[in-house]
Parts: C-alpha cells; sequence; structure tokens
C-alpha cells in the first residue's frame, strides 16, 4: 500500500470510524453468510457475485481492479473462483490489512492499494474489468 500521505485530508476520520465499527459478531454472520472468516461489510451475496464472475466473464489473465473493496469481498472471492489478477482499493486501511491477512491466509496473490475512488492511481485502461460493489 502507498504511504498515508498518498490519502487526502479527512479520511483519516473515516478510517478510524471503521475501525470503531467492529464486533464478534460480525465474524459469525460472515462466515454463516459469505464463508469468509474475515468480517464482510457489504451486501453483495455470494450468488450474486458468482453471477458478476458469470456476466464479466472473468478468467485467467484477466486483471480486476476493486473500487471500494474494504476487507476484500468480493474481489478476493472472484480472484479465487475465476483466477484472475486482482487488485484491492479503498480509502479504510483497516479494510485492506485484513484483507492481505485473508488473501495471506488463502495464499492468494493480490495487490493493495490505499486510494480514493475519485483520483484512482492507475493509467487509463490498466484493468480488464472494474467492479465497485456495495460503495457508497
Amino acid at each position: 500500500m502507498p504511504p498515508d500521505e498518498a490519502v487526502p485530508a479527512g479520511f483519516e476520520d473515516f478510517d478510524l470510524a471503521v475501525r470503531r465499527h467492529r464486533m464478534p459478531v460480525e465474524r459469525l454472520v460472515s462466515k454463516e453468510v459469505f464463508g469468509s472468516n474475515a468480517p464482510v461489510y457489504g451486501y453483495t451475496t455470494p450468488e450474486q457475485a458468482h453471477d458478476l464472475a458469470v456476466h464479466l466473464r472473468l478468467g485467467p489473465g484477466m486483471h480486476l481492479l476493486d473500487i471500494g473493496a474494504g476487507r476484500g469481498w468480493p474481489a478476493l472471492y472472484l480472484a479465487k473462483l475465476t483466477r484472475c489478477d486482482s487488485v484491492l482499493s479503498d480509502v479504510p486501511s483497516v479494510g485492506l490489512r485484513e484483507a492481505m491477512r485473508s488473501a495471506q491466509r488463502e495464499r492468494m496473490r493480490a495487490a493493495f492499494v490505499r486510494a480514493s475512488g475519485e483520483m484512482p492511481p492507475f493509467r487509463p485502461r490498466s484493468f480488464d474489468v472494474i467492479v465497485h460493489t456495495d460503495v457508497l
């Protein structure tokens, strides 16, 4: 992840708010509903994520960018399901750190970039597919 100085002022408050809203029951719900050991913050169901993979024709060698990836759902699921290369981008570093731990536990290769979706630091046409599920 790039250094925190790369994130515009004011986003640290958002990062702090995300950290404060974790509860033990979230892990249980995430495991039961999404099959994830890490908390899932979003409303995309596994069935919807699977449909997304099918409709986008994701597969090996494709490059996926998830803007507002949070803790990695559904980007890591899509990468595991389709073996595409994934880059997860979001502002709160706490979410990206948890996504990185999830990827390490699953022995998945993924890249993580702390950046706003308003001004992503990527060259045009760097990705085959860009998703942004559950982004406010």
